[in-house]
């Protein structure tokens, strides 16, 4: 079975950028690894790349609230000192940030451009799932299944929330 990895879009975003400054939101832990910085070293194609890590972000959309004031101001605190040091391109580097990308959209601006993974992955995706002749092409409707190691009504409020339909969680 193919696995396609999740990485930051470093390589559209520097070949993109106009200042060729370019930043990545990250995971604490995503910015402390190894193999990212090889990416970064190995296709910022010229440009300047400031990684920014976010933590306590992933904790408010986690916990359904991604639109709260708190979470808005901890957005300002990553996204502001970017926009001063002149970067134009901005890479959502973890699979959580797009539930916040109108929020940092709207503090970063119009002269900004947002880049998130959900895109390039899928079009991947179709790409090795087409080459390896696994494509489906069934028109019965796939199942999902949704496991968290946080079992509360809360955590599943919050699935709901962000899947946009009722579903039931269940114990990982």
């Amino acid at each position: 079975m193919p696995i396609i990895g999740v990485e930051p879009a470093v390589k559209p975003a520097a070949k993109q950028s106009i200042s060729k400054k370019v930043a990545i939101l990250a995971t604490q832990a995503t910015s402390e690894n190894r193999r990212f910085k090889d990416l970064i070293d190995l296709h910022h194609n010229g440009a300047q790349v400031l990684i920014q890590p976010c933590p306590g972000l992933v904790e408010f959309i986690e916990q359904g609230k991604q639109h709260s004031p708190a979470c808005h101001e901890l957005l300002r605190e990553y996204i502001r000192p970017l926009i001063k040091q002149g970067i134009d391109t901005l890479v959502l580097g973890c699979t959580h940030y797009p539930f916040v990308q109108h929020q940092i959209s709207a503090i970063a601006g119009s002269q900004v451009n947002i880049i998130e993974t959900a895109a390039p992955v899928t079009q991947q995706l179709t790409k090795i799932l087409a080459e390896k002749s696994l494509n489906s092409f069934s028109k019965r409707q796939g199942k999902h299944q949704f496991f968290s190691s946080l079992m509360t009504s809360e955590q599943e409020d919050v699935f709901n929330i962000l899947w946009q339909k009722p579903l039931t969680l269940k114990q990982l």
